[in-house]
Parts: C-alpha cells; sequence; structure tokens
C-alpha cells in the first residue's frame, strides 16, 4: 500500500503565502506601531523646534500674547462703546485711555500704600523662618539641622541660578526689557482692540467652507475664554486679597496690607499662588504674634481657598476654564521653565484655549460665528 505524498501539498501551500516585502513589513501590527511611534517623534520634535524659537524671541512673544489676553479681556468693552456710536477708533482709545489709567491708578496706589513696608515684610518672612527652623531642629520633630540647611541652601542656590534668573529676576531687572515689552503690549493691543476681527478674518481669507467655519469657531472661543478668564481671575483675586487681609487686619497681624496685595498678585498663578502668599502671612504672624495667631492664619487661608474653589470660582469663571487640578500643574511647571513667572502667569489660560479650541474643533455648524477680538 502506498501512502500518500503531501510533498504537493506543502509545496502548494507555501507558494500561495505571499512574499515578504517592504509594504508587509510597514502595513503589519510591528510595522505600523513603528510608523506611528516615528510620527509622534517627528511631531515631537516640531513643537520642541517651534518652542525654542519662540523662546528665543520671547521679548516680542510675551507681549504679544499679554496683549491677546488684555484685548479678549477689554473687547465687550469696545463693543460695547460701538454700539452706542462711537467709531471704532474713538471707542479703542477711550477702552485703551481708561484701561492705562484704571491700571496705573492701582498700581501708583498700592506702591504708594506699602513702598515703606516691604524691607520691614523681608525682615520678618526672615525671622519667621528661622523661627520655623527652630522649631524643626529642638522641637518634637527633631529633624536634623544639617538637612534641613541643605535644603534651604538648595532653595536659595535655586533662586539665584541663571536658569530661574533668566527666567523670572532677569527680565524684571533690566529696565530696557521691560520698557519694551510694555510698548508692545500698548501698541499690539490698540490694533488687537480696533482691527481684531480684521486681523482674524485676514488670517482666514485661504480658507473655505468647513476650515472658514472651524477658524471662526476658534477666534471665538478663544477670545470667549481668555476674556473670562481674565476677568474671572481679577475678580477672584480682589475677593481673595480683601478677605485675607481683613482677616489679617482684625487679627492685628503687621502688614496686613503689602501682605493683601501679595495675596491678590499670586492669585493670578492658580494652585501654588495662594499657598506661598498663605505661607508668607502665617510667617508674619507667627514672628509677630505667635503660634496661635499664625495657626489661625493658615485657617482662614484654607478657608477663603476653599470658598473661593468651591463657590466663588464655579460662578465667576463658568466654562472659561475647565481644567484638571494636574493639568494646570503640568502647565504651570512648562511656563514656569521656559518663561519664569511671567510664563507661570500665561500658561493656564494658554493651556485653557487650547483645550477649548480641541472641544470646539468639530463642533456643529450651527456654533460657527464671526470671531471678533473687538
Amino acid at each position: 500500500m502506498r501512502t500518500p505524498d503531501n510533498s504537493g501539498a506543502r509545496v502548494s501551500g507555501a507558494q500561495t503565502q505571499p512574499p515578504t516585502t517592504l509594504r508587509t513589513l510597514l502595513t503589519d501590527k510591528l510595522g505600523w506601531l513603528g510608523l506611528r511611534s516615528a510620527q509622534v517623534l517627528l511631531a515631537l520634535a516640531l513643537v520642541a523646534v517651534v518652542i525654542f524659537v519662540l523662546v528665543q524671541v520671547k521679548l516680542v512673544v510675551i507681549p504679544l500674547l499679554i496683549a491677546i489676553i488684555l484685548a479678549s479681556a477689554l473687547s465687550p468693552v469696545v463693543g460695547w462703546l460701538r454700539r452706542r456710536g462711537l467709531s471704532p477708533i474713538l471707542a479703542t482709545w477711550v477702552t485703551l485711555l481708561s484701561a492705562i489709567v484704571v491700571f496705573g491708578g492701582i498700581v501708583t496706589l498700592i506702591v504708594f500704600a506699602v513702598e515703606n513696608q516691604w524691607s520691614e515684610l523681608a525682615t520678618s518672612a526672615s525671622d519667621g523662618i528661622d523661627q520655623l527652623s527652630t522649631y524643626l531642629t529642638e522641637g518634637p520633630l527633631a529633624i536634623d539641622a544639617a538637612q534641613l540647611e541643605d535644603f534651604r541652601n538648595q532653595g536659595i542656590d535655586f533662586l539665584t541660578s541663571s536658569q530661574f534668573g533668566s527666567g523670572a529676576l532677569a527680565g524684571v531687572s533690566v529696565a530696557t526689557e521691560i520698557i519694551t515689552g510694555a510698548v508692545l503690549v500698548v501698541v499690539i493691543l490698540f490694533f488687537f482692540l480696533k482691527d481684531g476681527d480684521v486681523i482674524w478674518n485676514f488670517f482666514l481669507r485661504p480658507f473655505k467652507g468647513e476650515r472658514l467655519r472651524r477658524g471662526r469657531r476658534i477666534g471665538t472661543t478663544s477670545v470667549r475664554v481668555l476674556g473670562g478668564y481674565v476677568r474671572g481671575t481679577a475678580i477672584i483675586a480682589f475677593v481673595d486679597g480683601a478677605a485675607i487681609g481683613i482677616g489679617l487686619a482684625i487679627l492685628g497681624v503687621p502688614l496686613a496690607l503689602p501682605l493683601a496685595v501679595i495675596v491678590f498678585l499670586t492669585a493670578f498663578i492658580p494652585l501654588i499662588g495662594a499657598t506661598v502668599a498663605g505661607i508668607l502671612a502665617a510667617l508674619v504672624a507667627l514672628v509677630a504674634n505667635g503660634w496661635v495667631v499664625a495657626l489661625i492664619v493658615v485657617g482662614i487661608v484654607v478657608v477663603v481657598n476653599q470658598l473661593e474653589g468651591n463657590f466663588l470660582q464655579p460662578v465667576v469663571m463658568a466654562q472659561s476654564l475647565k481644567l484638571h487640578p494636574l493639568v494646570i500643574l503640568v502647565a504651570l511647571t512648562a511656563g514656569t521653565i521656559l518663561a519664569g513667572i511671567i510664563g507661570a502667569v500665561l500658561a493656564v489660560p494658554i493651556a485653557a484655549v487650547g483645550w477649548a479650541i480641541v472641544k470646539t474643533w468639530n463642533a456643529p455648524p450651527e456654533l460657527a460665528g464671526q470671531a471678533r477680538l473687538a
């Protein structure tokens, strides 16, 4: 009896398998994963190059971003004046000069009110740190003094390092850059308030159909989010500064006014700003009034922050800023690394606008509208 010969079947089966080519290598699972990885790496490289270029010209980029944010916040005023019959240029001048007068007046009042107390504030904060260090090393916690001193020195080294100084301190200390940036902000803000809609429509000229509607949605969303963020943050900062300042005054803590000013200013940096201001206020209270009052100050700061986060912020900010705290923290870190304190202030509204644009990228056509910066 002859056994069946399966060699022909094996040969036939082998011949039916497609030959391995470059196309099959790129389209199988491993090849698809490799292509996607290469695309992601390329996108990250392009983003890194763009960020590097923007950082090199930050003297122009930062005033531009500030002007865009301020124009978004002031756009309702310009629109209201136009509806009252004022010409675009007259409405722009009235809004711009009024904003300069109000802002300059607030800054002048703050400077005259606290200019003679800053040195005392710094001394009190330093004394408070010394008392806290003594308690940590000699109190029940018994922390090693060498470790505490090393931690303190690391903080001082960071604050005096070239990286931090170039981003936060050097820009403040160079008067020329400040003046140049301020002039650029005012000039760019004027044109955004006067011709913001015209400028945006100019960039949208190459687009038609859905792409044009998408561009208009992006413009409208950006103005709404940025304007709401600035107005809402200013209101929250004022409430926080007033509430904590009144609490410090009632407790008899010295330097209540400059501490309230610091609370107001740091409120523009979400999450960490209120924490830093609260620590500073507690240190001053520790030196001047003792541990009990310092703990009460900490309690006041915590209560105010909780009321702000749970009641005031949802009402004032509304839809302007809906970001997870982790996203805010990452944005703050990235902004601080790239541009110091200014970067920390601008990072969160930029992140909020980016997320709002993502959500409205494929919005229904009925949401499309004329993008206006004024």
